[in-house]
């Protein structure tokens, strides 16, 4: 019998051995333009060479087991190359979002402690100058430059894959540990759930979402891995060149967040909406009114899902199998591999509330994130009870099935009453004049906290604040209707296109008394009041 891989390279150095012809990493000519690198496909076999002599090149800068190595390479097949080649070693790597900026990257390098860093040319100084601030011998190196020596001894022992760091929208980001076996796992449940998001061997996945964050390393890149397919990653996403890059790369599956369906309906219908050979997206975030829609235009079923970077896999939710509910923020019901509770503010059980989570078996944490490094405090909280506390909220039906309502944190609580943020956002986005909608909370005298819509809409006007909060009394209770409502360009938003609350609330703080925000509170009324 064959024994099972024990890291990312193992994995990787099996899958060259058995399909050294197959083509594993494809650069679309777009991407290779905006990165000035060449375009095509690389073969296992090739990128085993190259893992080869990459690795040999971070040998002969003193790196081994134990260190740790940044990398700053935007979406560039580059990356995984380099990942590939410091597992191979023993050695760990930090990704790196290329939109961070000096103090930033002063904490992270002098919190992690990197032996040494691979870089974009554009990006090599700023590294050097933040690790000089943290008062870290961390030299940085590009891509094709000689590596210069490692001046640090090791810093960890045992299984370390990666350090991928969170948002931080609620403080300083926390350094998720990830060992081999949560990229495995990754690989092996993708593989293996079956349903609409089969995956098939030799598949072909595209993917505009950063290589840096959890989705693209463990499922997309460990998912090809395990089935012998071929990875395109895009630069980011372009809705216009969209269809026509899937059709370029020959994908049969791609990853999104809901961001994309949304602009990928506001284009022209054309004759080749149909024109290509995926036959499911995977991702989450779908504006539910658009769900059906987006299916029967473009005949790709999306298959919503969650799960965290703490937790992998080993704790996702897919709705990958029927009955599906499409437009419904409809999860599905978490599969054998993993167990889950939902639970009340006073953690009695309910049907609505926290999600905890847990990997099913004798270890709970089985392929979950090692710690949050150097916050013992946080992994004890984090973990209180055996249980991984979420700090997301679901509600679960009376078939088992699991519904996303909104992150703990960004519930507004109104008189006595608790509005999430993201249900709100739901209703608004039907409306047929906003192009994008975001709530958040605005403290409130008498009321602890007001609902604050920030909107974007293609002739905004206090009049048609004031429609749509009229509008939104029929769509939902009248207490979650925005009390006050602002107009702006665009919302903030992330380097992978998600809301950024943190800084939504400071916006709303700012705007709430600004002139051109429409009070509408005086139209909050109980129905029939």
């Amino acid at each position: 019998m064959t024994a099972l891989p024990a890291t990312v390279h193992d994995a990787f150095d099996a899958a060259a051995a058995r399909w050294p012809d197959r083509p594993f990493l494809n650069t679309l000519p777009e991407t290779a333009a905006v990165y000035g690198i060449a375009a095509g496909e690389m073969t296992y076999g090739a990128a085993r060479a190259e893992v080869a002599r990459l690795s040999s090149a971070l040998t002969g800068a003193g790196l081994r087991a134990g260190h740790r190595v940044m990398l700053l390479l935007e979406n560039r097949p580059a990356f995984f190359l380099w990942w590939l080649a410091a597992n191979r070693l023993g050695a760990s790597v930090v990704p790196v979002n290329p939109d961070l900026r000096a103090a930033e990257l002063e904490y992270m390098i002098g919190h992690v402690t990197p032996a040494l860093a691979i870089a974009i040319p554009s990006r090599v100084q700023d590294l050097r100058d933040a690790a000089s601030t943290a008062g870290m011998a961390m030299p940085a190196a590009t891509p094709d430059s000689p590596l210069p020596p490692v001046a640090t001894d090791p810093v960890f022992t045992g299984d370390e894959a990666a350090v991928l760091y969170t948002s931080g929208s609620t403080g300083r980001p926390k350094g998720c540990i990830l060992g081999n076996d949560y990229f495995l796992g990754a690989g092996r449940w993708y593989a293996e759930v079956g349903g609409i998001c089969g995956l098939q061997d030799g598949d072909r996945m595209i993917t505009p979402l950063p290589i840096f964050h959890m989705n693209a390393m463990a499922c997309s890149f460990m998912a090809m891995i395990e089935v012998g397919g071929c990875l395109t990653a895009l630069d980011r996403f372009h809705p216009r060149s969209w269809w026509q890059s899937v059709r370029d790369s020959g994908a049969t599956c791609m990853h999104y967040l809901g961001v994309m369906p949304s602009m990928l309906m506001g284009l022209p219908a054309g004759a080749e909406d149909r024109a290509h050979a995926l036959r499911f997206g995977f991702g989450a975030g779908i504006d539910p009114k658009l769900h059906a829609a987006f299916e029967e235009r473009f005949n790709v079923p999306l298959v919503e899902a969650w799960a965290m970077t703490e937790t992998g896999t080993s704790a996702v939710i897919a709705a990958s199998h029927p009955p599906r509910r499409v437009g419904e923020s409809c999860l599905g019901r978490p599969g054998p591999g993993m167990e889950m509770r939902i639970v009340a503010d006073d953690g009695t059980e309910a049907d609505q509330g926290e999600l905890l989570v847990r990997a099913a078996g004798p270890n709970p944490r089985a392929g979950f994130f090692r710690e949050y490094y150097k916050d013992p405090q946080a992994t004890a909280e984090a973990w209180a009870d055996g249980w991984f506390h979420t700090g997301d909220l679901v509600r679960r039906d009376e078939s088992g099935a699991v519904y996303f309502v909104d992150r703990k944190k960004n519930v507004i609580r109104r008189s006595g009453e608790n509005i999430a943020a993201v249900e709100v956002e739901s209703v608004l986005m039907r409306h047929p004049a906003l192009r994008a909608a975001a709530v958040a909370a605005v403290p409130d005298a008498i009321r602890g906290d007001e609902v604050f819509a920030v909107l974007v809409a293609d002739a905004p006007s206090p009049d048609l604040a004031r429609d749509i909060a009229t509008w939104a009394l029929g769509q939902m209770a009248y207490f979650k209707v925005p009390g006050y409502i602002a107009f702006v360009d665009r919302l903030p938003l992330t380097a992978t296109n998600k809301l950024q609350r943190a800084e939504l609330k400071t916006l709303a703080a700012r705007l709430v008394d600004d002139p051109a925000t429409v009070n509408t509170t005086a139209l909050k009324r109980r129905q029939g009041a």
